[in-house]
């Protein structure tokens, strides 16, 4: 890394965790700022691995190759960066203006065990917001369950709690949706409707709560009904036995396993497919499930968390036996998927990139 950068850069783009959603927003961000007149950029990142550990160490390494001589005038970055510590590392940097993005939060978090939840995690989140300027959610959904989270989150604190938190930190919030650069459709290269194509198009992580989902499915096979599945999204080093058990189980009913080699590839199956399900235990916004949507899936969320504020109501469930009720009716009409989701009243420029990139630009200017 050089000493010193041009002086033509004035946003600093930090990402220690450059990978996924994370990497889609950067990437869709510079790709915007960098089309505006005398504005430029320069991108410190980290790769997407070993996320506890990016949350603990990144800001230290980060304040060690951030150039010393810059004319920076904004920096942005997720919420996964301990921005306190890098400010108090590099006071040079607490002037310009400081813009955090929420991808999620960790005060709501869910953890398979109560014991395992690490309270310094959100409370990195806490002091970062209270450094920052701008703090950006992406959804409202994001934004309400942090800021009402505060304060029960420092109970946990034995004594010498801090008072009056939230009021400093609202003042200072936004709601601004992820911006997705939604494909090109050709209505020939959506499916035919003799077989339900049911996609999953998700991390495979326990926070997704793919046991949910298969159980769905193998219900499905037990009451004798036809359809195909294709599993998508990320795997990591630690993957859930049960998809290993799943991929027994469902046989020839699998029409594709694992991450595609190219996003288009991805949007292929997407175009391909009749309906998107989400089983998650967490979702503050949900890229997947809006590209499969737009790509001409019906969507099937949990009348929880984030959904209720993106989906009609004809599009929420509220148990795994409803879902399975669901899905069996689909099965049995494949068609009434087509029908449902071609009649479904959402506003994906709400969504896109090209819609909200000049909000975007606004915030960085």
């Amino acid at each position: 890394m050089a000493s010193e950068v041009s002086s033509e850069v004035i946003v600093l783009f930090i990402e220690p965790f450059y990978g996924g959603s994370h990497k889609q927003l950067i990437d869709t961000l510079i790709n915007g700022v960098n089309k505006v007149a005398n504005t430029s950029t320069l991108l410190l990142s980290l790769p997407a691995k070993k996320w506890h550990w990016r949350a603990r160490t990144s800001a230290l390494y980060l304040s060690q190759i951030i150039p010393q001589r810059h004319n920076f005038k904004v920096l942005f970055s997720s919420s996964v960066l301990n921005l306190t510590e890098l400010v108090a590392l590099r006071p040079d940097l607490s002037h310009i203006k400081k813009i955090v993005y929420f991808h999620e939060n960790q005060l709501v978090y869910p953890t398979r065990n109560h014991k395992d939840r690490d309270f310094q995690y959100g409370y990195n989140q806490i002091l970062t917001c209270l450094v920052a300027d701008v703090v950006l959610f992406n959804s409202k959904y994001n934004q309400d369950s942090f800021l009402d989270s505060i304060n029960k989150f420092l109970k946990l604190q034995p004594d010498f709690r801090p008072k009056e938190l939230k009021q400093q930190i609202v003042p200072k919030c936004r709601v601004l949706y992820f911006p997705i650069e939604f494909p090109t459709l050709h209505a020939s290269e959506q499916s035919d409707d003799g077989r339900l194509h049911i996609v999953w198009p998700h991390r495979w992580e326990h926070d997704k709560d793919p046991n949910t989902f298969f159980r769905a499915l193998l219900a499905l096979v037990d009451a004798g009904l036809d359809f195909c599945v294709s599993v998508l999204g990320e795997s990591f080093s630690e993957i859930p036995p049960v998809f290993v058990e799943a991929r027994t189980q469902l046989g020839n009913r699998v029409a594709n396993w694992g991450h595609q080699k190219t996003k288009d590839d991805y949007y292929k199956v997407l175009r391909h497919s009749h309906i998107v399900v989400s089983t998650a235990k967490h979702e503050f916004y949900g890229v997947a499930m809006l590209e499969a949507t737009y790509c001409g899936c019906f969507p099937l969320c949990p009348n929880a968390l984030v959904y209720p504020e993106l989906y009609p109501s004809e599009c929420l469930y509220t148990n795994e036996k409803q879902l399975i009720q669901m899905l069996k009716t689909f099965c049995v009409n494949p068609a009434l998927a087509r029908h449902m989701r071609d009649n479904l009243q959402m506003d994906f420029k709400a969504f896109s990139a090209e819609h909200l990139i000049n909000e975007y630009r606004r915030v960085l200017s």
